[in-house]
């Protein structure tokens, strides 16, 4: 990635992290929706993302217009507490108006296997995304794409079998797919990330930096410099 296409913005406290986490989605909402009449969100897991998702379900918007992804997934039952869309669920899309089919689970619950090969149909359909939210792990993993492991960016969606952190089976969208969006926004806060974060600065061969944008990649800090 080239370092000079990283937008780093550093915030004084987590509630404003998150407050302008929600403008920023809020804002491309709208202009999403004016110019296309969709809005495309790909979702992140992790606690930064769960206060922005409570934040958005106060927003006012035509939620009817909006387009939800999953970037990825662990493999569990559908509704375990461990999976990314339950959180979503729970924090905000159980809130608001979002039509049950414009929001786009993982099959997870069906295997890395099965699970990747349905989304991989669901993902060739569309375009680019208006928006890619994504975390930074400690060992610098984004989504499910860890540290060591070698990706199939010819395909949208990625069987994981040996995940570090459990559970070892999840299902990944690719840097490939990552990237075909208009704007991508990392949210990165507390100090045990700062290892990852300046292996980022320095420019190391992170799964982090797989992901880009021809727009630039935002990345919001707190308490991480």
């Amino acid at each position: 990635m080239n370092l000079k296409n990283i937008k780093w913005q550093s915030f004084e406290s987590q509630f404003s992290l998150d407050r302008a986490a929600m403008a920023r989605v809020e804002s491309l909402s709208e202009s999403s929706i004016e110019a296309r009449g969709q809005f495309h969100l790909v979702l992140a897991g992790g606690s930064t993302p769960k206060n922005v998702y409570t934040l958005l379900k106060n927003i006012s918007t035509d939620w009817h217009k909006w387009q939800i992804y999953f970037g990825d997934e662990r493999c569990l039952e559908l509704g375990h507490q461990e999976r990314n869309s339950t959180m979503a669920f729970e924090a905000w899309l159980n809130h608001v108006d979002i039509p049950e089919q414009n929001i786009h689970v993982i099959p997870a619950e069906l295997g890395p296997v099965e699970g990747a090969h349905l989304y991989n149909q669901t993902l060739s359909k569309l375009g680019d995304f208006d928006l890619v939210l994504l975390g930074l792990g400690e060992d610098a993993h984004t989504a499910s794409l860890f540290p060591g492991h070698s990706w199939d960016n010819n395909l949208d969606a990625l069987a994981v079998f040996d995940a570090p952190k459990p559970p070892a089976l999840r299902i990944s969208m690719s840097p490939a797919r990552l990237s075909r969006s208009k704007s991508v926004l990392f949210l990165v806060s507390g100090i045990e990330k700062q290892t990852a974060i300046n292996q980022w600065k320095a420019g190391d061969a992170i799964p982090a930096s797989t992901v880009t944008c021809d727009n630039g990649v935002d990345v919001f800090c707190f308490n991480v410099s």
